[in-house]
């Protein structure tokens, strides 16, 4: 036991308030550790090599891998083994057993590359599109020609659905059964007529970076069949394992990904069980793209509605209820999909978003490469599942972390830190980096590598100082998955607008395309944040199950909301109003943002559900007038929600600061990112009352009691943070916790340079670097003048010796190291301080001080950049992987020789700062 927990133990037993475990750090359990995507590329694994794999990842400190085969390595296709095969299972069943012994969790993507599918999906199960033919009669006329597609490579697969026909003076007529072996018996009418005529065909689409033995065909995710004969080849593989293996603790689904994918078999008879109308009989306005009406709109939007209803019957309930039957359970990234996020979202176990690009928030020191793709990493698109996650109840919500951060070898740690701070804030509480590809030992360097990723694993440098990053999402997301979600808001999500506006006829929530689809909400999200709100979206179904329960809003899931907010929301069905007119009534606040819904969606039984909506929309606007019910309206989003109940954070709304707020038994916790360019120090008013509080810094480990007071009726804690870093805050509403006080410095005057030369020296190099001087001022080792210092990948080894007289003098010491490229592991006297992997690049080093003579050592790592630039400028071959290879950013085309070497090692400048306690 540590002394400040010891401190805390002695301190409870005096005052019997609370357990020792109410103040120290949560349990660091498995699921609390970061886990990765593990590509197996070929699945041309072997035991020796997936233990010893396995060995240095939990060393690190990951706690779950997941299992994505994919395309293989050129030459090798002797050890390539065929996905599910008898010999694959029992390299699972090995990787399973070995990641048990290790504590650590297998998960396995339900499949290979992405989507689902493979040889065993036939090209009846194969996904699906619509074909349209369209022909001409006038009076008296037949139909000379087959009806039958006329692109040749569809011809032995469309099925024909429908056959109608359409006359100038709008009669349809349904000529389906008068076609057999395509040919049409019938004569036309009075008057000229449109045929148009619907066939099912097929999309073609292969599985994208399939593996060996998972080639073929994209399977059919609208159909209950197909899907239910995908998942059979899994019972059938699994039933076949021997010994100790088992099914995954979770199985996955990449984003979904189906091209073009916009008909099944049956449409048009599940459209008419859903919607209560025929959509054969709107044929020409469905099928309408420029200059679309009102009506063709409506009719869009309810197809969109039926394809969102029927993937998530028969694909996402199916797939996770198999799951469930065999004791695992399911990740999935809903976003993609033509669906409403939020309740695909919520029907698996864990909801998964993902990460796409570098985030520039403006922090001090922090590098931003120039070889950089455009960022997709909106807080807006990232909360959608966590929002599900929340309004449902679910423990955890995952992502897809640091895919295509930046090009491929050049991203440090402290670039990912402020994109892993940015999915903690949106409800992340279990990343999963994107990701790390097994590697042989004998594999040449780099070794085998994904194209897509930051590469997180033993053969980037990085992964020297890695463990120390992986501790702090270890720390952070502890906090993160303890106790429930306490945002402020449910924000009504306007599916039903996104699918009435939007163009083209499939819709798929695309995250490179969110902008295009959602741009009033997505500004609806940023106004109700910069406001200093957290909320989390709701769709629909979950409105209808909302109860208000002590005060609050409480979701089917659990979940406690302060108020219901309607940003901007033009359609909404009668029923859902209706349900926000009764939840009013019993003393809910509903927010209505810049305009009141005014029609309802679709086209069925359009004006009974008119009428029904004028009724609720009366009834609600008497409710208003009378004021018995809180119902708020306003243009001015700050203004309006500052009359809810709920209480905004100062600490985002003047601060510039980023956080997310939990609940637990005795009171709040916050995770708290300085995702900004400037440095706080302030009181700052918190939302909740707390009597007391202890800041955890997820850094190094340490805690302590922070600092309060009461002012203005509100609770405000004194906190000092820099641009780039992260704090916890957890308080306690009635208990005045009795630990060891924060401590809280400020610099004194004469601060300490070290400048001049320092000894110098590489710990490891690859290529072994030589003739290494053996002083050096600070600054890039690339430009020092030895053999291999542009090219190299390594751990250089800086030693500077300086005299303190009276460290004493000081109550603490801040050692600075100004720039690092990339990570530094400092050591004074000896003894293991501080490994330091982003920015600013600072520690405490006081106790580590002494009068007289002090030796201080900082190994500083740098990126493989250089040296996998000049493997490209010597023209040595190691793309040795099939398919995309290894691609720029932006799939692009060519390789990393016209790269200038990338500055590399201690550039400081390094400095000793004495510190001084700052009193209250």
């Amino acid at each position: 036991m540590n002394k400040r927990l010891m401190t805390c133990v002695l301190a409870l037993g005096a005052c019997g308030l609370l357990s020792a475990q109410d103040i120290a750090w949560p349990e660091m359990s498995v699921e609390a550790k970061p886990g990765a995507r593990w590509w197996w590329m070929g699945s041309a694994v072997d035991k020796a090599n997936l233990t010893r794999s396995l060995e240095e990842y939990a060393a690190a400190g990951m706690g779950t891998m997941e299992i994505t085969p994919i395309y293989g390595v050129k030459g090798n296709e002797a050890r390539d083994i065929s996905f599910l095969s008898p010999q694959w299972m029992e390299m699972l069943g090995h990787a399973e057993s070995e990641a048990a012994r290790l504590g650590m969790q297998m998960d396995m993507n339900t499949g290979t590359g992405w989507p689902f599918g493979g040889p065993e999906v036939t090209i009846e199960d194969a996904a699906c599109r619509l074909l349209i033919e369209e022909y001409q009669l006038k009076k008296g006329e037949r139909l000379k020609q087959k009806v039958e597609t006329t692109d040749s490579k569809q011809k032995p697969y469309a099925v024909l659905e429908r056959l109608m026909a359409f006359s100038e003076d709008g009669k349809c007529l349904d000529l389906t059964d008068k076609v057999h072996e395509g040919r049409l018996d019938w004569k036309a009418p009075k008057g000229n007529w449109r045929l148009i005529a619907a066939f099912c065909g097929k999309t073609f689409q292969k599985v994208k970076r399939a593996a060996p033995g998972g080639e073929g065909y994209v399977m059919n995710h609208f159909s209950h069949e197909a899907v239910e004969r995908y998942l059979g080849r899994f019972d059938k593989a699994f039933g076949g394992m021997q010994g100790n293996s088992s099914y995954p603790h979770n199985f996955f689904n990449d984003s979904y990904e189906v091209y073009g994918a916009d008909w099944t078999k049956g449409l048009f008879d599940e459209f008419l069980s859903r919607r209560g109308y025929k959509l054969e009989e709107y044929l020409p306005e469905f099928l309408s793209e420029e200059g679309r009406t009102d009506v063709a709109r409506r009719i869009v939007s309810d197809y969109r509605e039926t394809l969102a209803e029927m993937l998530q019957e028969n694909f996402t309930r199916q797939w996770t209820e198999w799951a469930h039957r065999h004791g695992a359970k399911t990740r999935n990234q809903a976003h993609g999909s033509p669906g409403n996020l939020i309740d695909l979202y919520a029907t698996v176990d864990i909801p998964e978003c993902e990460g796409f690009g570098l985030s520039d928030f403006g922090i001090k020191g922090l590098r931003k490469d120039s070889l950089t793709r455009p960022n997709d990493s909106d807080l807006s698109m990232l909360k959608y599942a966590s929002s599900a996650a929340h309004i449902a109840g679910k423990p955890y919500t995952s992502s897809e972390t640091f895919t295509w951060l930046t090009e491929h070898f050049r991203t440090s740690l402290s670039q990912c830190k402020p994109d892993i701070d940015l999915m903690f804030v949106s409800g992340v509480n279990h990343a999963y980096f994107h990701g790390t590809t097994y590697s042989p030992a004998d594999a040449a360097w780099p070794g085998w590598k994904f194209y897509a990723t930051v590469d997180m694993s033993p053969t980037n440098s990085i992964w020297r100082d890695a463990p120390a990053f992986f501790q702090y999402i270890t720390r952070c997301q502890s906090f993160l998955q303890m106790g429930k979600p306490d945002n402020d808001f449910l924000v009504y999500l306007p599916v039903y607008d996104m699918w009435q506006e939007q163009n083209g006829r499939l819709l798929m929530f695309d995250i490179h395309k969110m902008a295009e689809r959602a741009p009033r909400f997505i500004e609806a999200v940023h106004r109700i944040n910069d406001a200093g709100y957290d909320m989390d979206y709701i769709s629909d179904a979950f409105v209808r199950t909302l109860c208000f329960r002590d005060g609050k809003l409480e979701t089917s899931g659990g979940a406690k909301y302060k108020a219901l907010v309607v940003p901007g929301v033009r359609l909404m069905p009668a029923d859902v109003l209706e349900k926000l007119c009764q939840l009013a009534n019993e003393g809910a606040t509903i927010v209505f943002l810049d305009q009141y819904p005014e029609d309802v969606p679709g086209f069925g039984d359009l004006e009974s559900r008119r009428s029904a909506f004028k009724a609720v929309w009366k009834k609600m606007q008497s409710m208003k007038q009378a004021g018995g019910a809180h119902i708020l309206f306003g243009k001015d989003y700050a203004q309006t929600l500052a009359q809810t109940s709920a209480v905004p954070e100062v600490m985002k709304t003047q601060y510039g600061l980023s956080c997310i707020r939990r609940s637990h038994a005795e009171g709040y916790h916050y995770f708290i990112a300085a995702l900004t360019d400037r440095d706080t120090e302030a009181w700052i008013p918190l939302a909740v009352e707390a009597r007391s509080a202890i800041f955890y810094n997820p850094m190094d480990g340490t805690s302590g009691k922070a600092r309060l007071r009461q002012k203005d009726g509100r609770t405000e804690v004194f906190m000092q943070m820099r641009s780039g870093e992260s704090l916890i805050l957890k308080t306690f509403t009635k208990d005045d916790v009795q630990v060891q006080a924060w401590t809280y410095t400020t610099p004194m005057q004469d601060q300490i340079r070290l400048d001049g030369e320092w000894k110098f020296r590489f710990v490891q190099s690859m290529p072994t670097v030589s003739d290494v001087p053996d002083e050096v001022a600070l600054g890039s080792w690339t430009d020092l003048d030895f053999e291999g210092a542009r090219t190299t990948m390594g751990t250089a080894c800086y030693t500077k010796s300086f005299k303190l007289d009276a460290p004493e003098n000081a109550s603490g010491w801040i050692l600075s190291l100004g720039d690092v490229r990339e990570s530094a592991r400092v050591r004074i006297n000896g003894v293991e301080v501080a490994t330091l992997w982003a920015v600013p690049y600072r520690c405490e080093v006081g106790k580590y001080l002494r009068a007289g003579e002090n030796v201080l050592e900082i190994e500083v790592t740098n990126l493989p950049a250089n040296r996998i630039a000049d493997m490209d400028k010597r023209g040595v071959e190691w793309r040795i992987f099939k398919d995309i290879n290894i691609a720029a950013l932006g799939y692009k085309e060519g390789n990393y020789a016209g790269w200038d070497p990338m500055p590399s090692g201690l550039l400081g400048p390094v400095s000793l700062i004495p510190m001084k306690n700052l009193e209250e």
